[in-house]
């Protein structure tokens, strides 16, 4: 699934109003930019955790996995695999380091 779209329409709507979505690369750094700071990467989580379901309590973030679009599709798509694997599995690892 390519969420770059909807991520993008995010980014732009809460932190780049009037900014039109094809203006920024999928590798452009959010943070070092002066996009996104500790409070937008905040809103950020809080808005994947509802808008892909992910349970944010359950997954390792790093804040090098909201640096860019691309490290933020490449974050979604890794919390979905461990969410579809822990429903195959019958519920979260609670052996982790």
């Amino acid at each position: 699934m390519d969420y770059a779209h909807d991520i993008k329409q995010f980014i732009f709507a809460e932190f780049l109003p009037g900014v039109a979505a094809e203006q920024l690369g999928d590798d452009y750094d959010l943070v070092a930019n002066g996009v996104i700071d500790s409070l937008g990467l905040l809103r950020v989580v809080t808005w994947l955790e509802g808008h892909f379901n992910i349970p944010m309590d359950e997954v390792d973030i790093s804040e090098r996995d909201f640096v860019s679009v691309a490290a933020i599709c490449r974050f979604v798509e890794r919390a979905e695999g461990l969410s579809v694997l822990e429903t195959a599995h019958g519920g979260a690892n609670n052996d982790r380091a």
